[in-house]
This record gives C-alpha cells, sequence and structure tokens, in this order.
C-alpha cells in the first residue's frame, strides 16, 4: 500500500490525534538546533566564554543520556499520553525560564530540565503515532519521520529569526509552540493501552551485554562526538549573524534529512550496511579536516555537507542497533542511546577546552579522529554487527531508524 495514499488511509488521512502528536513532534527536534545560530549572542549577552555557553549542549544531552534509562520505565506504567503531556509540560516551563536567565549558569541548569522534558516526550512519540495512525504504520512511520527531518531542519532557521532580535525570544517562542501541542495532545489523543511487560531501569544496560549491540554504541559514541563538535563548536567557527548561520545549518538539516530517508537505505542495498557506514564515517572525517583547516567559504561549504554525512551514518547506525541483538527494540534503542547520548554530551564541553589549550584547528583533528575510530570498530567488530538487519525490509529499516534517533 501507498503510504501516499489518502484513500487507504495514508499520509493524508490520519486522526487528528496522529497530526497532534507529529506536529509536537517537530517543535520537540527544533529544540536540537535552535541555539546553533544564537550561540554567539548569548555568548555576548550573558558575558560568557564560548566553552560556557557550550554547556547549553552538555547538559541538554547529558540528562537526555540518563533519560534513556527512565523513559520505558515510565511509560510502561502510566502509558504513552500521560508521558508525553509530562515531557511536553517539562519543556514548556524550561524553555521558559531559559528565556528569562540573567546568567549562563541558569540558562545551562534550564537546559538540563529541557533534556528530560524532550526525552520523555521524543521516545514515546513514535510509538504513539504508530498506535493511533490509520492504515498501518507504514504511514505513520514517514509522518514521523518527516517531524523529523522538519524540525533538524526548522530548528536553526527559527532559532536565527526570532534571535536576531534577542537571543531570549527563540526560548519563549520554543515554550508557546509546545504549550500549543500540550493543549492539542490533550484534546486530540485518547489514551494508548500500556505494554503487557514493565520496564525496568536496569533493561538498557543489561541489553549492552550483547557484543554487537555494545559495538554498535561503541562506534556511534565516537561517531556521536565528531557530529556534535560539527553541531555545538562550529557555530564559533563560522561567527556569523543569526540570519547567516541559521540559513547554514537549515541546508545542513535538510541534506541530514535527504540523505537519511532516501539516499542511506538504497546505498545499503547496493552496498551493504557495513561498507556504507565505514566509508560515510572516513568521508565524515576528512570533511571536519577540511572545515578546520579551511577559509571561511570552505567551512561553510564543509559544514553543509557533513549534514549528508550525518544523516547516512543515522539511519545506518539505528538499523544496526535495533537488529543486531534479540533484546526487545525499544530496550535496545534505551541502551544504544544511553551509550552515544553520552558524546553528544562531551563535544561541546570539550571542543573549546581543546580550542583554548591549542588552537582552533585542533579541535576538528580530534572531531576526524574520533570519526575514524567509529569506522575502525566497525570494522574491527564486523562479525559481531552482521546480523538479519541487513536483511530486514525497507520499512523495517525505516521505523528503526526513527525508532532509535528518537529515543
Amino acid at each position: 500500500m501507498d503510504p501516499f495514499d489518502a484513500g487507504a488511509g495514508g499520509l493524508l488521512k490520519q486522526p487528528k490525534s496522529v497530526w497532534a502528536t507529529a506536529g509536537a513532534s517537530v517543535v520537540a527536534f527544533m529544540g536540537i538546533g535552535l541555539v546553533d545560530p544564537i550561540l554567539p549572542s548569548i555568548a555576548s549577552g550573558l558575558n560568557a566564554s564560548a566553552s560556557q555557553v557550550s554547556l547549553l549542549f552538555t547538559s541538554y544531552f547529558l540528562i537526555t543520556a540518563i533519560a534513556m534509562l527512565v523513559t520505558g520505565f515510565v511509560s510502561s506504567r502510566v502509558g504513552g499520553k500521560r508521558t508525553l503531556l509530562l515531557g511536553l509540560a517539562l519543556v514548556v516551563v524550561f524553555a521558559g525560564l531559559s528565556g528569562t536567565s540573567g546568567s549562563v549558569g541558569e540558562l545551562v541548569g534550564f537546559r538540563a530540565g529541557w533534556g528530560l522534558g524532550n526525552a520523555l516526550f521524543v521516545s514515546t512519540a513514535l510509538a504513539v503515532i504508530v498506535g493511533a495512525a490509520a492504515g498501518g504504520s507504514a504511514a505513520a512511520i514517514l509522518l514521523y519521520e518527516s517531524a523529523l527531518g522538519l524540525g533538524m531542519a526548522c530548528g536553526p532557521l527559527l532559532g536565527a529569526l526570532l534571535g536576531d532580535a534577542s537571543w531570549r525570544y527563540p526560548f519563549f517562542g520554543t515554550a508557546f509552540l509546545m504549550a500549543v501541542g500540550f493543549l492539542c495532545i490533550a484534546v486530540f489523543l485518547r489514551e494508548q493501552p500500556k505494554p503487557a511487560r514493565k520496564t525496568s531501569l536496569l533493561d538498557p544496560v543489561k541489553a549492552l551485554g550483547h557484543g554487537g549491540l555494545a559495538s554498535a554504541a561503541i562506534s556511534a559514541f565516537f561517531y556521536n562526538y565528531t557530529f556534535f563538535t560539527v553541531l555545538a563548536f562550529t557555530p564559533f567557527v563560522l561567527n556569523m549573524s543569526p540570519y547567516r548561520s541559521g540559513a547554514v545549518f537549515f541546508a545542513w538539516g535538510v541534506l541530514l534529512a535527504v540523505f537519511s530517508v532516501i539516499v542511506a537505505p538504497r546505498l545499503q542495498k547496493r552496498f551493504g550496511s557495513l561498507k556504507v557506514l565505514g566509508g560515510s564515517l572516513v568521508l565524515l572525517a576528512a570533511d571536519v579536516l577540511v572545515l578546520g583547516y579551511g577559509d571561511h567559504a570552505t567551512a561553510v561549504v564543509c559544514t553543509i555537507l557533513s549534514g549528508a554525512f550525518i544523516g547516512v551514518n543515522n539511519t545506518v547506525y539505528t538499523e544496526l542497533a535495533l537488529g543486531v541483538s534479540d533484546a526487545p527494540r525499544p530496550v535496545a534503542s534505551a541502551g544504544y542511546n544511553f551509550v552515544r547520548w553520552f558524546a553528544a554530551a562531551a563535544a561541546p564541553f570539550f571542543a573549546p577546552k581543546i580550542e583554548e589549550w591549542t588552537d582552533l584547528h585542533i579541535p576538528f583533528v580530534v572531531a576526524a579522529v574520533t570519526a575514524v575510530l567509529g569506522a575502525a570498530v566497525v570494522v574491527v567488530r564486523r562479525k559481531a554487527l552482521t546480523h538479519e538487519a541487513e536483511e530486514q525490509e525497507p520499512r523495517h529499516a525505516t521505523e528503526d531508524s526513527v525508532t532509535v534517533f528518537a529515543n
């Protein structure tokens, strides 16, 4: 069945509850890159250094990583709708408080609370959309996947448009949009059935005892360090106005979405997942090196181009993580993300510190090395990573990629 076939209950003919959840998902994913274009403005407005402002990512993703052990525990006990509403409420409160911050310390703390709310929401949204969708899961997955790509692309753009007037406005804007999402879900979404088996806090950690899943998580850890060096440190290197920086990261997000949804599955089908992943990681390493040593125009081009490699990597890593072990997908996803999000917290902290200790180029050298290390893990552990995941139908691969990125 064609998921775009509205007459068959496809993408264009979904219940209001699905559209409400998908719309809130767009805003939730916008929050990841929202602060990118305004990082220099925040540093100037709060008299903070680059390393201090980069802690906005560190606190956000550190809490997100830890929350991976909590989200399944919560949703399996209180249900999907209540988990979504709890996550949205936390985002509304802490995004609003972020806009009132009087110091970088306050802002970092509020971003941590925001990260907890976002983790609760995005880790539950896909399951809710699939459960409420008409016409099967294919259209629901495509809708959620589109929300993910749109959010990642539009986050920097919204940050730029609102942040050009004041760095505080993007936070207030996000709080308002999430409040609208809260009301829509409260009104339109029915409560979903609770899982038959409750998830414990230690289930994701136990799942990492599988060698294949642990290998995927470790490789993704190195890769995520590279990914978030680009996302969190490059805005300081580009040193552009919010509008220009927002345009750069909007183009980056578009490439990420296109290569994740369209290009990666085709490359996997032709060359196999491990070859595609290893090659993409090496190309990302080369791109980051050129970014660090090139002139300003080259840095802009390489920043945008990195979105293509990141999109491919996200899709392939996800498929490997969910297909390589026998653990239930939500549990495997939580364990995998518990490991990899720690790198997302580490990179924004260490990249500016490394620049302070050395020079502007070395943070990108380190990021290139970590990408190569990720590829090396794939090569060395290729037997452990080879599983029926590479033989799954495209629909399953798409479902997995959305699930792991969301979680």
